[in-house]
């Protein structure tokens, strides 16, 4: 009997098909090898998971408090979000992007902006249908398409062209039934900020082949001074819908705050699908994150000057590895390539992690395409990226 036939023997009914490529997330059986390791005795240093160790700013913080200790806010809420929710995002992105939004029906809050993800797939795919899904890339995007049942195409993003999508090369293939594009600038894993050319580039491509683009943007703020979104570009809003979230920007990753924002008829179609998933979020939880929105200039700007500390270090880091990478990167890791004689980026993360302790994401786990690259996050006190480099030194002499 295989493995796979010994494990479903032990439920009493079969798993749905839609589960079929579905895996348990990297980061999931990572962590569970990384805690035995350190039951082991083995002080195991995390540098590969992108979740802020910062707090949220202490006004936001209060804000929560003080609206918990109300009795009014503790019922179900709106499935669209508390209007007070809804018009903070829409001047945050007047504010930082210069984009006009309708709170009334162009700003979907939502539980987190992966959720979204899945909101979105559900909502216009199914079997028949292609997605055009970027490698590397988030897992997430290829997930969600296989779990609503589409047909996953990949589309390469290689170094040499900047790690952007080769849209002519694409415009050359049948995309008859391509219904959405997922795209995520800035990037990650790769750390690319895209300029306000390619999602020109990019909405006239989607406007040729009645495709939907899905912008994943929740990287914007960190340390990048070039700050876009897709829907500045005219037209953008027939063809293209954005995500973004607190969590990176605000220290708010586990508060599972995010939107989605976009021509209202799209949001509706998504909001009918994702009210029958929730029933709305803590009322307290939305009004705190209405009190991040209005985060005053300084507030990035500290955040920043802590990230650029911490990359400078992973940058020694990488240097003591004998690592390739582009210092003009952004977002919250910093990606690189691998030094010729290994394998790939698996060979080098699981050799410092059982030789140095020390955990790196293999960049194969965002696609084939980053099989000769590691990722490193920016979310840990930089004093553990001096003892990672101590560790990693040593077991090199």
């Amino acid at each position: 009997m295989t493995k796979k036939a010994a494990i479903k023997s032990n439920l009493i009914i079969n798993p749905a098909n839609r589960l079929g490529e579905v895996q348990e997330y990297y980061f999931s059986t990572k962590l569970r090898e990384i805690a035995r390791m350190r039951a082991e005795g083995k002080a195991v240093l995390n540098l590969g998971i992108g979740s802020p160790d910062l707090p949220p700013a202490q006004e936001v913080i209060d804000e929560l408090v003080e609206h918990v200790t109300y009795n009014d806010v503790h019922g179900y809420q709106s499935y669209n979000g508390i209007p007070e929710l809804r018009q903070a995002f829409a001047a945050w992105y007047k504010q930082w992007f210069g984009v006009s939004l309708d709170p009334e029906g162009e700003v979907l809050p939502l539980i987190g902006s992966k959720e979204g993800l899945m909101h979105i797939a559900m909502s216009f795919l199914e079997p028949g249908d292609e997605v055009l899904v970027p490698n590397p890339g988030y897992p997430a995007y290829r997930a969600v398409s296989n779990l609503a049942g589409a047909t996953v195409r990949e589309y390469r993003l290689e170094e040499a062209l900047g790690w952007l999508p080769d849209l002519q090369a694409l415009g050359r293939l049948d995309l008859s039934r391509v219904k959405i594009i997922w795209v995520n600038y800035p990037n990650m894993p790769t750390g690319t900020a895209a300029d306000p050319g390619f999602f020109e580039e990019l909405v006239a491509f989607a406007h040729r082949h009645r495709i939907l683009v899905v912008n994943d943007n929740p990287y914007a703020f960190i340390l990048n001074d070039r700050l876009h979104s897709i829907l500045s570009v005219p037209g953008a809003s027939e063809v293209a819908v954005e995500l973004n979230s607190l969590s990176k920007a605000h220290n708010m990753a586990g508060w599972r705050i995010g939107m989605l924002a976009g021509h209202r008829d799209i949001l509706q179609v998504v909001l009918r699908f994702k009210s029958n998933m929730d029933s709305g979020m803590f009322k307290p939880l939305q009004l705190a994150a209405a009190k991040a929105l209005q985060s005053p200039p300084q507030w990035y700007e500290r955040l920043n000057a802590v990230y650029n500390e911490r990359r400078t270090a992973v940058f020694k880091l990488l240097d003591a590895l004998e690592c390739v990478y582009d210092p003009e990167q952004v977002g919250l890791f910093v990606w690189a390539k691998v030094p010729a004689r290994y394998a790939s980026g698996y060979e080098l993360a699981d050799e410092v992690l059982y030789n140095a302790h020390v955990f790196l994401t293999p960049g194969g786990i965002f696609g084939s395409m980053g099989d000769s690259y590691i990722r490193i996050a920016l979310c840990s006190d930089g004093a553990l990226y001096e003892e990672a480099i101590r560790r990693i030194v040593n077991v090199k002499q």
